[in-house]
Formats: structure tokens, C-alpha cells, sequence
């Protein structure tokens, strides 16, 4: 399955190049949120091979957007929050106020997240610190899927560009696909998002009267090289990504595991 009607950020993560064959399709996929998924994205879905979708939004995430499930199948739904990343701090924000009309709470908000803007890098870096238990937990349901007839594995979060992408990185790395194509994947991801995603997301900011500046527009929708680059970096000042993996709970067979499904 290469396209998912309703979301913009989809892809299998088959076809990456590593120092052997490429990894396989049809093992982990990932995506922006599931909430405007179309009739042909929910049908799509229940003919796939995915047998639990991990969602790594907050609960406030979750509630403004709830994700659309096919009702032909049922889906595991893996609820794993992860707070960094989340842009809780003015995107979910944002969304929670205009829910409740409630403009003023928007702009509090919005001026205490401007003044302290982190950087991508910083961001992920505190993700990473938080976040070897999820991303092992992910890479165990790799390597030992529940449902054999669906072994695959869908990650997102609302972008599919942050929490997504450096659990992306890091399970992609643990199995050997080469940095350039980690680098590249990561990406992609900003392309995917600019046109009427971004745009719906900037004006849900600027109706409140927040000005959208270019350091908060990266980290709305962009993706630039250097902040997964400095995710690599941070995991090889540690051990590495399959050491890192291994201190969230992850075992020597689980990884080994993961490996194995992904070398097809």
C-alpha cells in the first residue's frame, strides 16, 4: 500500500537501502493523523496488511481529532503519548481553544510559547530522552506481530513529521538502512506537508491573531536534514540506536527480531 486516502504523509518504509537488501515492505509504515481519512482510505486500510496502528499523540490530540478506523476490520489502536514534539504548547493548543472559543487563552498561550521557542534539535534531543520505552515498544510489535495474517506496523502522531519521524529514524537505524536514506525519508516529510495541510494549520494560528514567523513555521511543518541529522548524532554520543533501543526494555531477540522482518 504506497497512498492512503485522507492523510498527506503516508508511506511504507519497504525499498530503504542497507548494506544487504533493501528493507521489505509492508513491515512499518508511517503517516500524519487518521482523522480525514476518506471511504476509500478507511477501505484501503481494512484490506492492508496493518494489524495495530501506534498513536503518539496527547489526549487532547486524540479528542480534537479522533482517528477514523474501517469498520470492515478491526485495528489494534496503540496509544503511546509522547509530550515533545507534540507542539501541545501552541498547536494543541491552538486547537483546544478554538474548540471552546476561547480566544483569549490562545493568545496566553501563544506569547509564552513564542518567547521560548526551542529549535527542531532541541526538541527531538528532549524527545529522545523521554522516549526509549515507546520507540521499543514499537520495535517490539515489529518483531513479534499479534496478528500473523497483519503483521504491519502504522506510526503517527498529527503531523507524522516529529514524534513520527525521530521514531522513524531511530527503528530505521537500528536495522542498517543508511544515513543518506534516514535523511532523505525525514525530509520528504516537509514537502508532503506544505500546500493545504500547512496552510490549515497556519491559518488555525493566525485567526487568533499570532504571527506565523519562519522559526515557527519550521517547526509547524518543516523538516530540514540537520535536526535528524543531530537525532544520529545523539544516539551514536550513546551507544547507538540499537543500544538506545535496548535501555527502553528492548531485548537482544526483540532486536534481532526486528531485523529479521525487516530483511524480508
Amino acid at each position: 500500500m504506497s497512498e492512503l486516502p485522507g492523510t498527506v504523509n503516508f508511506r511504507d518504509l519497504g525499498g530503504l537501502p542497507t548494506a544487504g537488501e533493501p528493507t521489505a515492505y509492508g513491515v512499518l509504515y508511517r503517516s500524519d493523523a487518521l482523522h480525514a481519512l476518506t471511504p476509500a482510505g478507511e477501505a484501503e486500510l481494512a484490506a492492508s496488511g496493518i494489524g495495530v496502528i501506534v498513536d503518539f499523540r496527547t489526549p487532547i490530540e486524540r479528542d480534537l481529532a479522533p482517528d477514523r478506523r474501517p469498520a470492515a476490520r478491526r485495528i489494534r489502536d496503540m496509544h503511546l503519548p509522547l509530550l515533545e514534539g507534540a507542539m501541545s504548547h501552541i498547536v494543541g493548543e491552538a486547537l483546544e481553544a478554538r474548540a471552546l472559543g476561547d480566544h483569549s487563552a490562545l493568545g496566553r498561550a501563544a506569547e509564552a510559547a513564542m518567547a521560548n521557542l526551542p529549535t527542531l534539535g532541541d526538541m527531538y534531543a528532549q524527545m529522545l530522552d523521554h522516549g526509549a520505552t515507546p520507540f521499543a515498544e514499537v520495535a517490539r510489535m515489529i518483531a513479534t506481530p499479534e496478528d500473523a495474517d497483519h503483521p504491519g506496523v502504522l506510526i503517527h502522531c498529527t503531523a507524522g513529521k516529529d514524534r513520527t519521524g525521530v521514531c522513524t529514524a531511530v527503528i530505521l537505524d537500528a536495522v542498517g538502512v543508511e544515513r543518506p536514506a534516514i535523511v532523505a525519508d525525514y525530509t520528504a516529510t516537509q514537502q508532503n506537508l506544505s500546500g493545504a495541510w500547512f496552510g490549515a494549520m497556519t491559518h488555525s494560528i493566525e485567526r487568533f491573531g499570532v504571527t506565523v514567523t519562519p522559526p515557527l513555521a519550521e517547526l509547524i511543518g518543516g523538516s530540514p536534514a540537520d535536526a535528524i541529522e543531530r537525532v544520529l548524532a545523539w544516539l551514536d554520543e550513546r551507544g547507538g540506536s540499537a543500544a538506545y533501543l535496548q535501555s527502553g526494555g528492548l531485548t537482544d531477540a526483540e532486536l534481532e527480531g526486528v531485523r529479521s522482518r525487516f530483511a524480508g
